[in-house]
């Protein structure tokens, strides 16, 4: 990248948080612009494996920067209220899961570690 070096890129980095959610994991992470404006930048990742048996990791990015903050907690907020009050509780979900998670043996699972994703 022009004008973009290593030293630019670790001064940016402030706080990250991982959250692993089934398939996905959503990675949270504090930056600072030049100017040392913080905005937070939320990844979803979810690994993808090509015809050939090979894997990649697809993600989407979202940048949330400070203006926004409240709007978007608000929105955030109120659209999670909405779905746990009109959503019917699923059972069958938990059980779905439980019959996956017994089906495969555990040692089958790869422990995917956050500096795995950037190789």
């Amino acid at each position: 990248m022009d004008g973009f070096d290593k030293k630019d890129r670790e001064r940016e980095e402030i706080y990250s948080k991982a959250v692993r959610a089934g398939k996905r994991t959503y990675f949270f992470d504090v930056k600072a612009t030049r100017k040392n404006d913080y905005y937070i930048t939320i990844t979803e990742s979810k690994k993808r494996y090509d015809e050939d048996g090979h894997y990649h990791y697809e993600k989407h990015k979202v940048f949330l920067y400070k203006e926004d903050f409240d709007k978007f907690a608000d929105g955030l907020e109120e659209i999670i209220s909405y779905i746990k009050e009109n959503q019917p509780v699923q059972e069958h979900v938990a059980e779905e899961k439980d019959s996956v998670s017994e089906a495969i043996p555990t040692e089958e699972y790869t422990n995917v570690e956050f500096e795995d994703l950037t190789e």
